[in-house]
């Protein structure tokens, strides 16, 4: 692993976030037994208020991935699903239906209860992305089921004076870029960054908001805790203190990163599989609700 970039004095500042800690993830299967890798959700990391779950899938192996994920069913939170390569058929229970292609995001609000299935368009190939899920306040979870969906071409790309490039899905840059999903009820930011070999990045963040990083390609460099400077290396998940800003700054490879944020809910959680409610008797009722067929 890289060792030689000295932290910036930027990266150590009073106010910017640092590393609270490190996923490595797990592998798993999910769906029809995609495999896939699994930080948030899992027994390293249960959740990070409002964030539930974290997927990410890769493979070009179709035995990997061509069962997909058929029909089934979710209440009380909502799903990101974020493609970085191939295409993806969806259809569910409220008449919805199209297809995910690379660089595209489908941000689904469950709401009171939907069933959905999401299938691999290829045989043969690349497949890879991430799957997000977003808690929803008690007053929305049984709110009617709602999408955003955009095409790679409909999400905006800023770049920057040192080469960098942010792909914006949700929130505002601070060169007041704004991406296409909007009316988030926790408030979300979801970018796609690349940064050239030595460059940072540098981008103001809503005090309060939880925060993780996830490196997609390469490595990137920033402060723990005790500033002192750490490495966050491809397919590692690092969890961010508190503060009023992240700032990064790339190994000798460049990096590729997700950075995302959203407003904590600070409510209690009951899940059971695919429902995420506040009290069991809830997660009891949204089975029942299944059962029955009200979904």
């Amino acid at each position: 692993m890289n060792q030689t970039i000295p932290p910036t004095p930027k990266i150590i500042s009073v106010g910017n976030r640092q590393i609270s800690r490190i996923i490595s993830g797990q592998a798993t299967a999910d769906g029809a037994g995609v495999r896939l890798r699994r930080y948030i959700g899992s027994a390293e990391l249960d959740h990070i208020d409002p964030f539930l779950l974290l997927d990410f899938f890769e493979s070009d192996n179709p035995d990997d991935y061509i069962a997909g994920f058929p029909s089934h069913p979710h209440r009380g939170f909502e799903t990101v699903t974020y493609l970085l390569a191939g295409k993806v058929r969806h259809e569910d229970s409220a008449g919805h239906g199209g297809i995910i292609e690379s660089g595209g995001i489908q941000w689904m609000t469950a709401g009171r209860g939907i069933i959905h299935s999401e299938m691999p368009e290829q045989e043969q190939g690349r497949l890879a992305g991430f799957q997000l899920w977003v808690n929803l306040p008690a007053t929305d979870k049984m709110c009617p089921p709602a999408y955003h969906e955009y095409p790679a071409s409909q999400i905006p790309t800023e770049i920057r004076d040192n080469g960098a490039t942010l792909q914006v899905i949700t929130g505002t840059t601070s060169t007041r870029t704004i991406g296409p999903v909007r009316g988030v009820t926790t408030d979300p930011i979801y970018l796609d960054v690349a940064l050239p070999a030595d460059s940072t990045l540098t981008e103001p963040m809503p005090k309060g908001h939880t925060a993780f990083i996830f490196v997609i390609d390469g490595e990137l460099n920033l402060p723990d805790d005790e500033n002192t400077p750490v490495w966050l290396s491809a397919k590692q998940l690092g969890t961010l203190s508190d503060g009023t800003a992240v700032c990064v700054r790339a190994g000798d490879t460049g990096a590729r990163f997700l950075l995302v944020a959203a407003r904590p809910l600070n409510e209690p959680i009951a899940r059971y599989g695919p429902f995420v409610m506040n009290t069991p008797h809830e997660i009891e009722q949204a089975i029942t609700d299944y059962n029955a067929g009200r979904f």
